[in-house]
């Protein structure tokens, strides 16, 4: 019985816009990972508050609540944020997110997508493993990933 139930609630899971109302919860997991740290966390309240505000975050969410998130940036092709609550990681959540984000850029006349993420993490192995191909670095040593929009 509990087996069908975690089913049950797995196919429950929706991605969906994330609204004003979910910030809290999405605060709540950024500041919670454990890779990928923010030295100044305010200095993304700008950048949240516009894409917020453009539909361009999406949430995993199902009955027990929301697990993680993800935003794209129209305005340059970049995957803003992807961060899941670390006790729902490798729970398979991230990818649906990430296409969210990646199928936003392309709506928005994206052919490549970008981000930046810290070597040795487990987010680069993750876009790795997701096909992303390094293109450079930036200044402050964090890796640079592309990949072709569909």
């Amino acid at each position: 019985m509990g087996r069908g139930r975690a089913r049950r609630r797995h196919r429950e899971a929706v991605i969906r816009v994330a609204t004003r109302a979910d910030l809290p919860r999405i605060s709540e997991i950024r500041l919670a990972v454990r890779e990928n740290v923010l030295s100044r966390p305010e200095k993304i309240v700008d950048a949240v508050d516009y894409l917020i505000d453009r539909d361009a975050f999406w949430v995993f969410e199902d009955a027990a609540g929301i697990h993680g998130f993800s935003s794209a940036d129209p305005r340059d092709g970049s995957i803003f944020a992807l961060f899941m609550d670390p006790a729902s990681e490798g729970r398979g959540m991230a990818r649906p997110l990430l296409a969210a984000a990646c199928d936003h850029l392309a709506r928005a006349g994206h052919t490549k997508a970008w981000l930046t993420t810290g070597t040795g993490t487990r987010a680069e192995r993750f876009y790795r493993r997701q096909g992303w191909q390094q293109t450079g670095r930036t200044d402050d040593g964090q890796i640079i990933f592309e990949k072709t929009l569909a």
